[in-house]
């Protein structure tokens, strides 16, 4: 009797142990909130530490998978504390927004996981905007036009895309030519490529003076080489008055030639020029300059009896007439 009172009073006492320990094993708080993943992902039979977690577990199938260097931080990195599960995903969680949210929060527009530092995303994005990134500007640090500025004033937003926003303190040092002092516009564009800053090309197409013919093979000095780009004079004697002087055949400044040398010259050669008579054409089509204007003094005279004298008109009409014509109007009966 007493042996069976003593193993029933070690059966109760074993069954309120085990409630117990049910009941200890229930209420036990889980450090890391509602996670639904068994211990063995992360911890061994062994030891609680350290934490090797298996290769079984897909982080991706919590909403935010791990690629590029997310891959490689620690746990402790994103997760603050113990509870996985309130994790926030936001980047600017984790990583400081030095946009000063200009850009909005979704740093995957410029960066990638693979390096916050990856350019070819920032690169892609930038394209988008309205000053496209070429040439050299791939390669510039981001900082050389976005300088950091006080809180409140704008980095990346409503920045100005004109080139002397960056590029002026090489606008005023430039002396070769002197962009400042030439009257040079800052548009930068005109003459620059963003694949080289030197090496610089200007077309003259749009100035009212396009470059054609011997123009395009001058160097830009002997024609500027006083230093003066806008406003300049597009007349010929502005650069070719020491030539419009020497020349003696003819002498242009003794005859009072015309100084609009596209009268008689072009742009494919200085010489071989060539004078339009207009009225003054048929009979004389074979003739030389020389044949008629024999002094300075005749290239502004065309009246006939300069070549032809009273003496040889009045032989002509005797012949043709039989009277002398009196008249030195020529054209009255001689076609021209």
């Amino acid at each position: 009797m007493k042996a069976t009172l003593s193993l029933l009073g070690t059966m109760s006492l074993l069954a309120v142990a085990s409630a117990a320990a049910q009941s200890t094993t229930i209420t036990t708080k889980n450090p890391h909130g509602p996670l639904r993943q068994p211990c063995a992902t992360c911890h061994a039979p062994e030891g609680w530490v350290p934490v090797r977690i298996s290769s079984a577990f897909d982080h991706a199938k919590t909403g935010f998978p791990l690629t590029g260097s997310h891959a490689r931080v620690t746990c402790r990195s994103c997760h603050a504390s113990l509870d996985f599960k309130g994790a926030p995903t936001t980047c600017s969680s984790c990583h400081s927004d030095v946009h000063r949210g200009e850009l909005g929060a979704a740093c995957s527009r410029c960066h990638t996981t693979r390096s916050f530092l990856d350019l070819a995303q920032q690169v892609r994005a930038h394209q988008e905007t309205r000053f496209p990134l070429t040439g050299a500007h791939v390669a510039v640090d981001c900082e050389r036009c976005h300088t950091p500025t006080a809180q409140g004033r704008m980095t990346f937003v409503n920045r100005s895309s004109e080139c002397v926003q960056c590029h002026r303190a090489e606008y005023l040092a430039t002396s070769n030519p002197d962009h400042q002092a030439g009257g040079l516009p800052t548009n930068c564009v005109q003459c620059h490529s963003t694949a080289t800053w030197s090496h610089a090309r200007f077309s003259h197409a749009g100035t009212g003076f396009p470059l054609t013919g011997a123009h395009q093979t001058v160097a830009c000095a002997q024609c500027h080489g006083d230093g003066v780009y806008a406003g300049k004079s597009t007349e010929c004697v502005s650069c070719h008055q020491q030539a419009y002087d020497a020349t003696t055949s003819p002498s242009h400044a003794a005859s009072s030639f015309p100084t609009t040398c596209e009268n008689c010259h072009t742009t494919s050669g200085w010489t071989g020029a060539s004078f339009n008579h207009t009225w003054f054409r048929l009979p004389h089509r074979n003739a030389t300059c020389s044949d008629c204007h024999t002094q300075p003094s005749s290239y502004a005279v065309v009246v006939c009896t300069v070549c032809h004298t009273q003496g040889e008109t009045d032989s002509h009409h005797r012949e043709v007439n039989g009277y002398v014509w009196n008249s030195t109007n020529c054209y009255g009966c001689h076609r021209r």
